[in-house]
């Protein structure tokens, strides 16, 4: 008797077993867990095996370019409404239904804004709370399970922001008890507060804000957080706001840097729509950066190196893989910024024209303006398109040219791809 029971029990802890929905990663953040744009799930899908990718499901959302973030079995995104007045919102869904579980909106006035399509920055989760910054900067903290403000501050009005074209767009950035924002505000173009309360903890720079995330990385044996700003490159010290360094870097035009730096060992690559491509190294003995090369193009359609708009770049190996001012996938020689190839096939020429980049992996999955997922590899010898299939339509209110577009980054989490355009949040599998 006793060894039936114990086959009984441990067939009904197999039961058990198998009931349990397999481990996978959440995607907390922006770019993901790690902020690095790498998704590291194992068991996803070595092609697609159709021209569309079958939704798990979908549901109707406003416009906005906040990208989705997944956290604890739960997807948040933020968008806008135009009635009764223009509104900002911030939604909860549940990750396997798409069941809508908490919003909460709040007027918000573009005013001067461009592209007043929405929300700009993704949300992000923390230890059970998640915190949404909207175009004009206000920002809520909320119980991420619940939807419950805990607390909220207008920085536009606290931080007199000097506000940009297209209004607050980089997404915060957690390091430890600090919630760090790129705002622009006089004197507190970054500003970190502490992330239960909201009280401000230090502010930094006077330069003005653009569009470019922070990152947080480790130089001289101390962690540095790097902030390209509408008028420099600066490291900061996080858990003071101290300026280490700072490297100048004026727009010929306007502040319009969208996509995040992105670093291998002791290089930092940014690259801008009208300013080209920047390189500077992290000295490993001291909190200084020195100039390895700078390329800048003669115009927006004549460029040597990379002028991306808005997808941040792959930089792999010693190499430099992004989508230049009109889509043109490109591949440069880190050392040099020597462009080594170009593609056209990726995502069809055109001004702005984007592809987002996340790792998995030993290929990359693409997702292109047009709402199209491209398996591929990237190496010095070329572009190599694995599978391709059609995620979503393009929508209009992002941008009106073209029949529209999907510009918003897509979030990878537990074997599904959540991504959104200007009417639908849609949930897809890629489990193998």
């Amino acid at each position: 008797m006793m060894h039936v029971a114990r086959w009984i029990s441990l067939a009904a802890l197999a039961a058990m077993w198998i009931g349990l929905p397999a481990c996978g990663d959440d995607w907390p953040q922006w770019r993901g867990p790690n902020r690095d744009g790498v998704w590291r799930e194992t068991g996803i899908v070595e092609k697609f095996a159709g021209k569309e990718l079958p939704a798990k499901w979908r549901v109707p959302i406003g416009s906005g370019y906040c990208g989705p973030t997944i956290a604890a079995g739960r997807v948040y995104v933020m968008d806008k409404a135009l009635t009764p007045t223009s509104i900002e919102r911030v939604h909860c869904f549940d990750e396997q239904t798409g069941q809508r579980l908490w919003s909460h909106e709040y007027e918000a006035a573009y005013g001067r804004i461009g592209y007043p399509a929405g929300p700009r920055a993704s949300v992000l989760i923390d230890n059970g709370k998640a915190y949404a910054l909207g175009s004009t900067g206000r920002l809520h903290a909320f119980d991420a399970a619940k939807g419950k403000v805990l607390w909220e501050k207008d920085c536009d009005k606290e931080f007199a922001i000097q506000m940009q074209n297209w209004g607050i767009s980089a997404s915060p950035l957690i390091y430890e008890n600090l919630l760090i924002l790129h705002i622009g505000g006089e004197g507190a173009c970054i500003v970190a507060l502490h992330k239960d309360t909201g009280e401000l903890v230090w502010k930094a720079l006077n330069d003005r804000h653009q569009y470019s995330a922070p990152i947080v990385v480790q130089q001289a044996g101390q962690p540095v957080v790097i902030c390209w700003t509408g008028d420099s490159v600066a490291g900061l010290a996080p858990q003071d706001g101290k300026v280490l360094w700072r490297y100048p870097w004026k727009p010929r035009s306007m502040p319009i840097g969208v996509a995040t730096p992105v670093v291998e060992g002791d290089r930092v690559f940014f690259t801008s729509f009208y300013d080209g491509s920047l390189m500077l190294r992290l000295l490993p003995d001291k909190t200084e950066v020195e100039k390895v090369w700078q390329i800048v193009g003669r115009s927006e359609e004549n460029t040597l190196a990379l002028h991306s708009i808005i997808a941040t770049p792959v930089f792999e190996n010693g190499y430099i893989y992004g989508t230049d001012s009109y889509g043109e996938l490109r591949c440069l020689d880190g050392k040099t910024g020597e462009r080594l190839w170009e593609n056209l096939t990726a995502v069809p020429k055109a001004r702005w024209s984007t592809i987002h980049f996340v790792k998995n992996g030993d290929r990359y999955f693409m997702f292109n303006e047009r709402g199209e997922l491209l398996i591929g590899k990237l190496s010095p010898q070329g572009f190599d398109e694995i599978s391709r299939t059609k995620v979503l339509e393009p929508t209009t209110d992002q941008l009106r040219q073209r029949g529209g577009v999907c510009w918003t980054h897509p979030g990878y989490a537990n074997k599904h791809i959540f991504v959104r355009n200007d009417k639908e949040l849609v949930c897809a599998s890629l489990a193998r």
